[in-house]
């Protein structure tokens, strides 16, 4: 799996998996977990992951919708 970002903001997180989800790349969030443990304070990131075969096309899906990932 590689990271194409991290944040706090579940909206734009949402949005970004339809994005992937429209051109059949499937993605994971991960630490939406930890949030809660830390009283969902959204001190903690969560990160849009994909498998590595995924990430350059995820990355060009994502870029072209005009999303700017910074994370390499």
């Amino acid at each position: 799996m590689r990271e194409l970002l991290r944040t706090n903001d579940l909206v734009r997180l949402s949005y970004l998996e339809a994005l992937l989800r429209a051109e059949d790349i499937e993605s994971l969030i991960l630490d939406g977990h930890m949030s809660v443990l830390e009283g969902s304070a959204g001190a903690i990131p969560r990160r849009l992951m994909v498998t590595a075969d995924d990430y350059d096309e995820a990355r060009r899906v994502l870029e072209a919708a005009g999303e700017r990932l910074d994370h390499d």
